[in-house]
Protein backbone atom coordinates (compact mmCIF):
# COMPACT_ATOMS: atom_id res chain seq x y z
CA UNK A 1 0.00 0.00 0.00
CA UNK A 2 1.92 1.81 0.56
CA UNK A 3 -0.68 4.56 1.55
CA UNK A 4 1.62 6.72 3.78
CA UNK A 5 0.01 9.58 5.65
CA UNK A 6 0.24 12.82 5.37
CA UNK A 7 3.75 14.52 4.03
CA UNK A 8 5.24 11.42 4.58
CA UNK A 9 8.55 10.50 2.29
CA UNK A 10 6.86 9.29 -1.09
CA UNK A 11 8.01 6.29 -2.44
CA UNK A 12 9.73 7.65 -5.73
CA UNK A 13 12.17 10.03 -4.07
CA UNK A 14 15.13 10.71 -1.92
CA UNK A 15 14.70 9.76 1.60
CA UNK A 16 17.75 11.37 2.74
CA UNK A 17 16.48 14.61 4.56
CA UNK A 18 14.03 12.59 6.66
CA UNK A 19 15.42 11.84 9.81
CA UNK A 20 15.86 8.14 10.83
CA UNK A 21 12.73 8.11 13.65
CA UNK A 22 10.57 9.53 11.02
CA UNK A 23 11.24 6.57 8.93
CA UNK A 24 10.80 4.62 12.08
CA UNK A 25 7.51 5.98 12.24
CA UNK A 26 6.40 5.89 8.92
CA UNK A 27 7.49 2.39 8.71
CA UNK A 28 5.33 1.16 11.56
CA UNK A 29 2.25 2.92 10.25
CA UNK A 30 2.78 1.07 6.80
CA UNK A 31 3.10 -2.14 8.62
CA UNK A 32 -0.35 -1.67 10.38
CA UNK A 33 -1.69 -0.51 7.45
CA UNK A 34 -0.46 -4.04 5.68
CA UNK A 35 -2.21 -5.77 8.51
CA UNK A 36 -5.51 -3.84 9.01
CA UNK A 37 -6.53 -3.49 5.48
CA UNK A 38 -5.10 -7.31 4.37
CA UNK A 39 -8.44 -8.25 3.56
CA UNK A 40 -9.12 -5.75 1.10
CA UNK A 41 -5.75 -5.70 -0.59
CA UNK A 42 -6.59 -9.55 -1.30
CA UNK A 43 -9.67 -8.57 -2.36
CA UNK A 44 -7.83 -6.52 -4.98
CA UNK A 45 -5.55 -8.99 -6.03
CA UNK A 46 -7.86 -11.33 -6.82
CA UNK A 47 -10.46 -8.95 -8.52
CA UNK A 48 -7.43 -7.98 -11.09
CA UNK A 49 -8.48 -8.80 -15.01
CA UNK A 50 -5.61 -10.76 -15.66
CA UNK A 51 -5.30 -13.41 -18.91
CA UNK A 52 -2.59 -15.75 -17.13
CA UNK A 53 -1.29 -15.76 -14.13
CA UNK A 54 2.08 -13.17 -13.30
CA UNK A 55 5.65 -14.35 -13.13
CA UNK A 56 7.54 -11.31 -12.90
CA UNK A 57 5.92 -8.86 -10.89
CA UNK A 58 6.80 -5.30 -10.40
CA UNK A 59 5.82 -3.46 -6.97
CA UNK A 60 6.56 0.30 -7.59
CA UNK A 61 6.71 2.25 -4.04
CA UNK A 62 6.81 -0.89 -2.15
CA UNK A 63 7.06 0.97 1.17
CA UNK A 64 7.22 -1.90 3.51
CA UNK A 65 5.78 -4.83 1.24
CA UNK A 66 1.97 -4.83 1.95
CA UNK A 67 1.82 -5.42 -1.81
CA UNK A 68 4.85 -7.32 -2.16
CA UNK A 69 3.45 -9.85 0.44
CA UNK A 70 0.26 -9.86 -1.22
CA UNK A 71 1.29 -10.66 -4.13
CA UNK A 72 3.64 -13.59 -3.33
CA UNK A 73 0.36 -15.06 -2.02
CA UNK A 74 -1.79 -14.78 -4.51
CA UNK A 75 0.33 -15.85 -7.07
CA UNK A 76 2.38 -18.49 -5.63
CA UNK A 77 4.92 -18.90 -9.20
CA UNK A 78 5.33 -15.61 -9.47
CA UNK A 79 8.88 -13.42 -8.60
CA UNK A 80 8.77 -9.52 -7.04
CA UNK A 81 10.63 -6.72 -7.75
CA UNK A 82 10.05 -4.46 -5.31
CA UNK A 83 11.26 -0.66 -5.88
CA UNK A 84 11.47 1.83 -2.89
CA UNK A 85 13.56 4.98 -2.55
CA UNK A 86 13.77 3.97 1.23
CA UNK A 87 16.72 1.98 2.02
CA UNK A 88 15.18 1.57 5.79
CA UNK A 89 11.93 -0.11 4.09
CA UNK A 90 13.54 -2.14 2.03
CA UNK A 91 15.47 -3.56 4.64
CA UNK A 92 12.71 -4.42 6.71
CA UNK A 93 10.80 -5.69 3.77
CA UNK A 94 13.80 -8.54 3.23
CA UNK A 95 13.88 -8.89 6.90
CA UNK A 96 10.19 -10.23 6.60
CA UNK A 97 11.08 -12.05 3.22
CA UNK A 98 13.53 -13.95 5.35
CA UNK A 99 11.12 -14.94 8.21
CA UNK A 100 8.25 -15.60 5.69
CA UNK A 101 10.90 -18.14 4.01
CA UNK A 102 10.44 -16.40 0.47
CA UNK A 103 13.14 -14.22 0.19
CA UNK A 104 14.50 -16.29 -2.83
CA UNK A 105 11.23 -14.44 -4.88
CA UNK A 106 11.93 -11.20 -4.02
CA UNK A 107 14.41 -8.51 -5.51
CA UNK A 108 14.59 -5.53 -3.94
CA UNK A 109 15.86 -2.01 -5.90
CA UNK A 110 16.02 1.16 -3.92
CA UNK A 111 15.54 3.77 -6.88
CA UNK A 112 13.61 7.20 -7.37
CA UNK A 113 10.93 6.72 -9.47
CA UNK A 114 10.88 10.92 -9.99
CA UNK A 115 14.41 10.29 -11.64
CA UNK A 116 14.67 10.59 -16.04
CA UNK A 117 17.07 7.56 -15.83
CA UNK A 118 14.62 4.09 -14.28
CA UNK A 119 16.28 1.12 -13.37
CA UNK A 120 15.91 -2.26 -14.67
CA UNK A 121 12.49 -3.60 -14.05
CA UNK A 122 13.36 -6.51 -16.13
CA UNK A 123 10.58 -7.49 -18.00
CA UNK A 124 7.24 -7.50 -16.08
CA UNK A 125 3.94 -9.19 -16.69
CA UNK A 126 2.69 -7.28 -14.19
CA UNK A 127 2.79 -3.81 -12.62
CA UNK A 128 1.59 -3.20 -8.78
CA UNK A 129 1.39 0.97 -8.00
CA UNK A 130 -0.62 1.10 -4.56
CA UNK A 131 -0.49 4.98 -3.40
CA UNK A 132 2.77 5.52 -4.85
CA UNK A 133 1.87 7.55 -8.09
CA UNK A 134 0.34 10.19 -6.78
CA UNK A 135 3.79 11.19 -4.79
CA UNK A 136 5.55 11.71 -8.61
CA UNK A 137 6.27 14.72 -9.84
CA UNK A 138 5.68 13.91 -13.37
CA UNK A 139 3.35 10.79 -13.73
CA UNK A 140 3.03 11.17 -17.10
CA UNK A 141 6.39 10.11 -17.59
CA UNK A 142 6.07 7.81 -14.74
CA UNK A 143 3.45 5.68 -16.51
CA UNK A 144 5.03 6.02 -20.06
CA UNK A 145 8.34 4.25 -18.23
CA UNK A 146 5.61 1.51 -17.25
CA UNK A 147 3.95 1.02 -20.38
CA UNK A 148 7.54 0.53 -22.15
CA UNK A 149 8.74 -1.96 -19.11
CA UNK A 150 5.89 -3.77 -19.50
CA UNK A 151 5.49 -7.35 -21.87
CA UNK A 152 2.77 -6.48 -24.49
CA UNK A 153 -0.40 -8.00 -23.26
CA UNK A 154 1.23 -7.30 -19.62
CA UNK A 155 -0.92 -5.58 -16.98
CA UNK A 156 -0.82 -1.99 -14.68
CA UNK A 157 -2.70 -2.02 -11.25
CA UNK A 158 -2.63 1.78 -10.02
CA UNK A 159 -4.12 1.51 -6.73
CA UNK A 160 -4.88 4.57 -4.66
CA UNK A 161 -7.09 5.63 -1.36
CA UNK A 162 -9.63 8.38 -1.00
CA UNK A 163 -7.79 10.27 1.41
CA UNK A 164 -6.88 9.04 4.81
CA UNK A 165 -8.52 6.89 6.63
CA UNK A 166 -11.04 8.17 9.36
CA UNK A 167 -11.30 6.48 13.02
CA UNK A 168 -13.40 8.61 15.37
CA UNK A 169 -17.12 9.19 15.65
CA UNK A 170 -18.78 12.38 14.09
CA UNK A 171 -19.18 13.40 18.15
CA UNK A 172 -16.24 12.62 19.33
CA UNK A 173 -14.41 13.85 21.42
CA UNK A 174 -16.33 15.48 23.83
CA UNK A 175 -15.67 19.10 23.79
CA UNK A 176 -14.62 19.41 20.44
CA UNK A 177 -17.14 17.06 18.12
CA UNK A 178 -16.24 16.98 14.62
CA UNK A 179 -12.39 17.42 15.64
CA UNK A 180 -10.88 14.59 12.98
CA UNK A 181 -12.93 16.19 10.29
CA UNK A 182 -11.44 19.49 10.74
CA UNK A 183 -7.51 17.74 11.49
CA UNK A 184 -8.27 16.12 7.70
CA UNK A 185 -9.76 19.40 6.02
CA UNK A 186 -6.41 21.22 7.30
CA UNK A 187 -4.47 18.23 5.72
CA UNK A 188 -6.00 18.35 2.81
CA UNK A 189 -5.32 21.65 1.81
CA UNK A 190 -1.76 20.74 2.83
CA UNK A 191 -1.39 17.75 0.86
CA UNK A 192 -3.02 19.77 -2.06
CA UNK A 193 -0.32 22.58 -2.21
CA UNK A 194 2.52 19.32 -2.55
CA UNK A 195 0.76 16.75 -4.22
CA UNK A 196 -1.20 17.80 -6.74
CA UNK A 197 -2.14 14.43 -8.37
CA UNK A 198 -3.38 13.27 -4.94
CA UNK A 199 -7.24 11.82 -6.00
CA UNK A 200 -6.77 12.00 -9.50
CA UNK A 201 -8.82 10.28 -11.94
CA UNK A 202 -5.70 7.71 -13.49
CA UNK A 203 -8.40 6.38 -15.93
CA UNK A 204 -7.52 9.27 -18.82
CA UNK A 205 -3.48 9.39 -17.73
CA UNK A 206 -3.49 5.72 -18.42
CA UNK A 207 -5.04 6.05 -21.90
CA UNK A 208 -3.10 8.68 -22.42
CA UNK A 209 0.30 6.53 -21.75
CA UNK A 210 -0.97 4.10 -24.31
CA UNK A 211 -2.84 1.77 -22.00
CA UNK A 212 -6.09 0.53 -22.52
CA UNK A 213 -8.31 0.56 -19.18
CA UNK A 214 -9.86 -2.91 -18.74
CA UNK A 215 -11.68 -2.32 -15.54
CA UNK A 216 -11.90 0.45 -11.96
CA UNK A 217 -13.15 -0.86 -9.14
CA UNK A 218 -13.65 1.34 -5.83
CA UNK A 219 -13.85 -0.86 -2.78
CA UNK A 220 -15.27 0.63 0.95
CA UNK A 221 -13.57 0.00 3.58
CA UNK A 222 -15.22 -0.29 7.39
CA UNK A 223 -13.55 -2.24 9.70
CA UNK A 224 -14.84 -1.35 13.45
CA UNK A 225 -12.02 -1.09 16.45
CA UNK A 226 -13.35 -4.43 17.68
CA UNK A 227 -11.24 -6.23 15.17
CA UNK A 228 -8.15 -5.42 17.25
CA UNK A 229 -5.78 -3.66 19.42
CA UNK A 230 -3.93 -2.92 15.62
CA UNK A 231 -6.60 -0.47 14.94
CA UNK A 232 -6.06 2.09 17.68
CA UNK A 233 -2.38 1.83 17.11
CA UNK A 234 -2.71 2.51 13.60
CA UNK A 235 -5.24 5.44 14.57
CA UNK A 236 -3.02 6.78 16.93
CA UNK A 237 0.17 7.12 14.14
CA UNK A 238 -2.05 8.08 11.11
CA UNK A 239 -3.16 10.98 13.58
CA UNK A 240 0.47 11.90 15.06
CA UNK A 241 1.84 11.94 11.50
CA UNK A 242 -0.89 14.48 10.47
CA UNK A 243 -0.62 16.75 13.60
CA UNK A 244 3.06 17.39 12.66
CA UNK A 245 2.27 18.94 9.89
CA UNK A 246 -0.47 21.00 10.28
CA UNK A 247 -0.54 21.87 13.75
CA UNK A 248 0.11 25.25 12.99
CA UNK A 249 -2.76 24.97 10.63
CA UNK A 250 -5.61 23.97 14.59
CA UNK A 251 -7.58 26.70 17.00
CA UNK A 252 -5.38 25.86 19.83
CA UNK A 253 -8.50 24.31 21.45
CA UNK A 254 -8.74 21.28 18.39
CA UNK A 255 -4.72 21.12 18.77
CA UNK A 256 -5.14 20.33 22.85
CA UNK A 257 -8.26 18.10 22.22
CA UNK A 258 -6.11 16.30 19.28
CA UNK A 259 -2.87 16.12 21.93
CA UNK A 260 -5.17 14.48 24.68
CA UNK A 261 -6.28 11.90 21.89
CA UNK A 262 -2.69 10.97 21.06
CA UNK A 263 -1.26 11.29 24.48
CA UNK A 264 -0.65 7.18 25.02
CA UNK A 265 -0.97 7.87 29.15
CA UNK A 266 -4.10 9.77 29.22
CA UNK A 267 -7.96 8.82 29.65
CA UNK A 268 -8.75 10.30 26.81
CA UNK A 269 -6.14 8.36 24.95
CA UNK A 270 -7.46 6.74 21.00
CA UNK A 271 -5.86 3.70 22.94
CA UNK A 272 -8.57 3.33 25.41
CA UNK A 273 -11.76 4.05 22.51
CA UNK A 274 -14.03 1.17 21.86
CA UNK A 275 -15.68 2.63 19.30
CA UNK A 276 -13.19 3.18 16.66
CA UNK A 277 -13.34 2.13 13.22
CA UNK A 278 -11.56 2.53 9.86
CA UNK A 279 -13.27 4.50 7.14
CA UNK A 280 -11.98 5.25 3.87
CA UNK A 281 -12.24 3.91 0.02
CA UNK A 282 -9.62 2.43 -2.38
CA UNK A 283 -9.69 2.19 -6.04
CA UNK A 284 -8.05 0.57 -8.14
CA UNK A 285 -7.75 1.20 -12.27
CA UNK A 286 -6.45 -2.03 -14.51
CA UNK A 287 -4.85 -0.89 -17.48
CA UNK A 288 -2.97 -3.49 -20.10
CA UNK A 289 -0.44 -2.72 -22.66
CA UNK A 290 -1.78 -3.64 -25.94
Amino acid sequence: MNHAPTHSPHPGASHGHHHEHALDGQAEILDLDADVLAEHTASITAWLPLQTDPRHIADLGCGTGAGTFALLDRFPDAHVTAVDASVEHLQRLRTKACALGVQERIRTVQADLDETAWPDLGSPDLVWASASMHHMAHPDRALRAVHDALVPGGLFAVVELAGHPRFLPENAPEGRPGLEERVHAAADRRQAEHLPHRGADWGPMLTAAGFTVEGERTIAVHLDGTRGEAIGRYATGVLQRIRGVIADRLFPEDLAALDQLLDTGSPHSILRRDDLTVRTERTVWAARRN
